[in-house]
């Protein structure tokens, strides 16, 4: 797979996707690289530290987030995506669902879409994505978590985003799954969504897995967001072993060196 001029073994590797949000108040690292300078040492130490590629987000997602209008989620994120694609030679994902955003960035040099929405909320993103031929990744998403068989119907949701993104021209070997941990499910549906995800992989399309800090872990842990490292890891592991192409974190080098080992133990038994 092409992701911005870097070519990806989507088969064989998993590749980190690094978090830069720069919004004030993201469920875990919110007003962290909201200025500029420390949004570039924080991806040049996140680039540093195993990344691949870094996700530039502006608006929170977490449960409950407030909306905010799109003219500030433009001017939050583009100045940052501006700067990283001057600074660094690393494909650079914006993470919007909305077309004017998805717009602007792809504009300012934007390598890849993350939408968290799948396509479903602004089939006009999907447009976009084929007019520029970007890479995309199509998280899994509902609004509320009325599921008749949850892994079935997860995959059903996909694949309609998927016929979404055919609909508009975007090719397969563009489009990226994310199952969608932590949104539009309860405790149990994220759990299964981990667990299973080779189902979502049995799609044909290379899988994204998000959990890093999430709730499914302070959870599980009955822990706070800023000690959810362990819990965080062993989803990582899991999901390597379950297949997974990228995996999407805060803490990179940690999740780094856990993708390295569990890739060696899984080689070894191929030897």
């Amino acid at each position: 797979m092409k992701i911005g001029g870097h070519t990806f073994d989507i088969e064989n590797e998993c590749y980190i996707m690094g978090i830069l949000n720069v919004t004030p108040d993201s469920f875990s690292d919110g007003g962290q690289w909201t200025d500029q300078e420390k949004a570039r040492r924080h991806a040049a130490e996140m680039l540093e530290e195993g990344a691949a590629i870094i996700d530039v987000g502006g608006e929170s997602t977490r449960p409950g987030h407030q909306q905010i209008t799109i003219q500030e989620e433009i001017e939050r994120v583009l100045p940052v995506i501006e700067m990283l694609k001057a600074e660094f030679d690393a494909p650079v994902s914006i993470d919007s669902y909305k077309s004017e955003v998805v717009e602007a960035a792809l504009a300012a040099g934007a390598d890849m879409v993350n939408d968290i929405w799948g396509l479903k909320y602004d089939e006009r993103v999907a447009d976009l994505i084929a007019r520029y031929q970007a890479p995309c990744c199509l998280m899994h998403n509902r609004r509320e978590p009325d599921y008749q068989d949850f892994i079935e119907d997860m995959c059903r949701d996909m694949q309609e985003s998927v016929a979404i993104a055919k609909k508009h021209g975007i090719k397969d070997e563009q489009i990226i799954l994310d199952p969608g941990v932590g949104f539009g499910k309860t405790y149990e549906n994220n759990l299964c969504a981990i667990h299973r995800l080779e189902k979502l992989k049995e799609l044909g399309y290379p899988v994204l897995l998000a959990t890093s800090r999430k709730s499914v872990v302070g959870l599980t842990l009955d822990l706070p967001v800023t000690e959810r490292l362990e819990g965080t890891l062993a989803t990582t592991v899991l999901g390597v072993a379950k297949g997974a192409s990228f995996i999407r974190v805060h803490d990179v080098r940690e999740n780094y060196r856990a993708i390295r080992m569990t890739q060696a133990i899984l080689r070894e038994k191929k030897g």
